[in-house]
């Protein structure tokens, strides 16, 4: 079984690693099973956590009862568009519900995994419903786009987001951004204590007292952004070097923030949200804090949340107008101070004592070309870890 959600994530089954539209898409549907449901069905399976809400402070004027999507088409309360969302619902519903009511579109929403859902938009290709793919991951619209699946959107759009975090050929763009970190519990270790790069914790000098999930998405984003960089050999032997040093494993990142604070483990690679959610739980004296490795390191990689308008889409300007509202100042908002995320416009500052996007020492990636999720999974299933 492996775990290829978000932080309150599924547990789906692996899919065959010849990865073809037929074969992933058996795998979608075996593993979800009826997990694909509207907002007005069953919940996936997912950690007992209660919904955010939306943030009654945030400003009124972020939207208005009728949008003008990029491009001066105005969308009303008639317009309905089905939405493919992979980010989890307690996580992200609220903020879609307000978008709603902003704009007038009458969203149906599946929830699902992302690897499951972009997997279903392949097999579906131009029969689908959907009109618009919510990503926990940017590799995921990458795949779609290489695919042919998304169109590009209007410059408006993109133009609000750093390059770094949209498509080079304006297919998807990011709404919202996380870091990969190493946590580290602040009683049993200074940051100085750590070490420069990820590549060096393979020094025993941490065997037994690390922690990781490996069939998490963004760590296996993180191991697709290292074979990127260092190449297929260097990450297969990084891998096999952490497993000599016995890390434990677990479902997902938060059981690891967790782990680190109770003192059962001193570090664990996760991304940078889960010590604010677990200090907001447990008070600020919750000995956890983040290590960003720094000198473009692939341990520091910063991936994104995002949203591609399908091809084929049936609802393509209410499609827009939901996409237009993520990235306006109140959803902006929403992304910071709810779910501890980086915002993604200019002018909305992150959660306090986050260092800034531009500060962080991210390496110089393409984050389309994290799209090799059958090559990293072949990569932790050859080694054992999957």
């Amino acid at each position: 079984m492996i775990l290829i959600g978000e932080r309150k994530e599924v547990v789906v089954t692996a899919p065959p690693m010849n990865w073809s539209r037929r074969t992933v898409m058996c795998w979608a549907l075996a593993g979800a099973g009826a997990g694909l449901a509207t907002r007005f069905g069953p919940a996936m399976a997912q950690e007992a956590t209660p919904a955010p809400e939306p943030d009654p402070e945030a400003s009124e004027d972020a939207g208005s009862a009728e949008t003008v999507v990029p491009g001066g088409t105005p969308v009303g309360s008639a317009g309905k568009a089905t939405v493919y969302s992979g980010r989890n619902e307690n996580l992200i519903d609220p903020i879609l519900t307000r978008c709603e009511g902003l704009t007038g579109v009458d969203a149906e929403i599946r929830y699902g995994d992302s690897p499951e859902l972009a997997a279903t938009l392949l097999e579906e290709g131009d029969r689908s419903p959907a009109s618009l793919f919510i990503s926990q991951d940017a590799g995921l619209l990458g795949l779609l786009a290489k695919d042919g699946r998304l169109a590009k959107l209007p410059d408006d759009l993109l133009n609000r987001v750093n390059p770094r975090f949209r498509s080079p050929d304006g297919l998807w763009v990011g709404v919202s951004g996380r870091a990969r970190v190493a946590a580290y519990n602040t009683d049993a270790l200074k940051e100085s204590d750590l070490p420069d790069s990820v590549l060096d914790l393979v020094d025993p000098r941490w065997k037994g007292k690390m922690g990781w999930a490996p069939g998490n998405a963004s760590f296996q984003a993180f191991v697709t952004a290292l074979r990127l960089l260092k190449g297929e050999d260097a990450a297969r032997a990084w891998l096999d070097g952490m497993i000599a040093n016995e890390p434990q494993a677990f479902d997902s990142n938060g059981p690891v923030v967790r782990a680190i604070g109770e003192g059962e483990l001193e570090l664990g690679l996760v991304n940078h949200y889960y010590i604010y959610e677990l200090k907001a739980e447990e008070g600020d004296d919750f000995p956890v804090a983040n290590h960003f490795f720094p000198a473009g390191d692939p341990g520091s990689l910063v991936n994104a949340a995002g949203v591609g308008l399908l091809k084929s889409a049936p609802d393509a300007d209410q499609a827009l107008a939901l996409a237009d509202c993520l990235l306006k100042p109140e959803a902006q908002e929403y992304f910071a101070r709810k779910t501890y995320e980086y915002p993604l416009i200019a002018g909305i500052a992150a959660a306090e004592d986050l260092p800034k996007l531009e500060e962080i020492e991210s390496p110089d990636i393409d984050l389309t070309d994290l799209s090799d999720l059958e090559g990293t999974q072949q990569l932790l299933a050859d080694v054992g870890l999957l």
